[in-house]
C-alpha cells in the first residue's frame, strides 16, 4: 500500500487479515495528510446530494459497516476510535436556507433516506445552543462520528508501515513489479494498491494516472473552556460549516473547499469565513478557545466519487479520489480491494468508481 491515510491503513489490515503480506509505504507518519485534518463525520445521508445516487448507496453500505469495524479495530487494538451514534443535524440560517434545504430533504425523502423535516422550535429542543433565527432543519439520526486521528493511531498498530518515500510504482512486462524508493530502495510487490491522495497520478507506472486533484480544506480546533457545557451533542451542519464536539471537550469547525493547487498555507480569510459561518447557526462558538488551525488536501475527481479498483496495469489497484468522504468510506473501500487482492472478482459495487472509467479509449 502506497500511503498511510485511513485507507491505505485500513485496506492493508484487511488485506493482511486474508493471509496476504501487507506493507505501507509512507514518507511521513501516518494520518499526515487528509486523514489527520479530517473531522470524522460518517453522514452520507446529510452528505447526499443531486445526481450522486451512486456514491451515497457506497457510503450507506460503508456507514452499515462502521459499527463492526471500530468495535473490532478497538478491541483487536487496545485502543479508541470514538466512533459514536451521535446523529446529525442540518439547520437553515435563514430562509433562503430553509427553502434549498426543504428542496433537498424532499430529494432525500424520494430515496427513502431516514431524514426528518424539523420546525425552529424542534431543533432549537435538540440542539438549545442554536441560534433563535434558525428556520428549520433536517434531522439524520443514522449519521455517526469518529475521531480519524485516533484511527489512524489504532491501524498503525496493526498493520506493517515502512517510512519511506515511495518515487514510482514499477512494472515489468504490462504487470507490477514493485515500489521504487526515493532513496533508490525497492520494495518487490506482485500487487501495489496506490492510495496517497492527491499525490496518486504521479504513481501511475504508465505516466500519466487518473485525474485526481488537490482539493484544499481549511479546519478549526475549538476547545470548551471551563464552565462551559459542550455546545452541540449531534453533528450540526449549515450550507456554509459543519461542529462537532469530541469526548474531551475539542470542538471541531469545518472545513473550507478551496480549489488551490497543493498550496496549504492557513489563511485569515478561510478562519473568518468558518467563524462567521458558526457563529450564525451558533452564537456562543464566540466563547470557546481557538487551539489550531489546520489544512489538508483531499483527492478530487470530476465526478466527485472515488477511484477503487483494478487500473490498466495488471497487479495496480487505485483508492483515491475519496474527496471528503474518505473516512466514511474507508471500511468498504477495504473490505472491496482485500477482496480483489485475495483474487476474488471485483465487488458489483465498485462498478460506478472504476479507476478505467477515466481512462481515454483509442480512436
Amino acid at each position: 500500500m502506497v500511503g498511510g491515510g485511513l485507507i491505505g491503513l485500513a485496506c492493508a489490515w484487511r488485506s493482511a487479515d486474508r493471509g496476504m503480506s501487507a506493507v505501507v509505504i509512507e514518507r511521513d507518519r501516518p494520518g499526515a495528510g487528509a486523514s489527520g485534518v479530517a473531522a470524522g463525520m460518517l453522514a452520507p445521508v446529510t452528505e447526499a446530494d443531486f445526481g450522486e445516487q451512486a456514491l451515497l448507496r457506497l457510503g450507506l453500505a460503508s456507514r452499515e459497516l462502521w459499527p463492526g469495524f471500530a468495535a473490532e479495530l478497538e478491541e483487536r487494538s487496545g485502543m479508541p476510535t470514538f466512533f459514536r451514534e451521535s446523529g446529525a443535524l442540518v439547520v437553515a440560517a435563514d430562509r433562503d436556507d430553509a427553502e434549498e434545504l426543504g428542496r433537498l430533504h424532499r430529494f432525500q425523502r424520494e430515496l427513502g433516506l431516514d431524514a426528518d423535516w424539523l420546525a425552529p422550535r424542534e431543533c432549537r429542543r435538540l440542539e438549545p445552543a442554536l441560534a433563535p433565527s434558525v428556520a428549520g432543519g433536517v434531522l439524520a439520526p443514522q449519521d455517526a462520528q469518529a475521531d480519524p486521528a485516533a484511527t489512524v493511531a489504532a491501524l498503525e498498530r496493526m498493520v506493517e508501515v515502512l517510512r519511506a518515500e515511495a518515487q514510482a510504482v514499477e512494472s515489468a512486462h504490462g504487470r507490477v513489479s514493485g515500489v521504487r524508493l526515493a532513496d533508490g530502495g525497492f520494495v518487490n510487490a506482485g500487487q501495489v494498491v496506490i492510495a496517497a491522495g492527491p499525490w496518486s497520478p504521479a504513481l501511475d507506472p504508465g505516466g500519466a494516472g487518473p485525474p485526481v486533484r488537490p482539493v484544499k480544506g481549511q479546519i478549526l480546533e475549538l476547545r470548551v473552556r471551563e464552565g462551559m457545557p459542550v455546545p452541540v451533542e449531534r453533528i450540526v451542519r449549515s450550507p456554509r460549516c459543519y461542529l462537532l464536539a469530541r469526548p474531551d471537550g475539542r470542538v471541531v469547525l469545518g472545513a473550507t473547499v478551496e480549489e488551490q493547487g497543493f498550496d496549504t498555507a492557513l489563511t485569515a480569510g478561510g478562519v473568518y469565513r468558518l467563524l462567521d459561518a458558526a457563529r450564525e447557526i451558533l452564537p456562543e462558538v464566540e466563547e470557546l478557545e481557538l487551539v489550531q488551525v489546520r489544512a489538508g488536501l483531499r483527492p478530487g475527481t470530476p465526478d466527485n466519487a472515488p477511484l477503487i479498483g483494478p487500473g490498466s496495469t495488471e497487479g495496480l489497484l487505485w483508492a483515491t479520489g475519496h474527496h471528503r468522504n474518505g473516512v466514511l468510506l474507508a471500511p468498504v473501500t477495504a473490505r472491496a480491494l482485500a477482496a480483489v487482492l485475495a483474487g476474488e472478482p471485483a465487488p458489483g459495487e465498485l462498478a460506478a468508481f472504476s479507476p478505467q472509467r477515466f481512462e481515454r479509449v483509442p480512436a
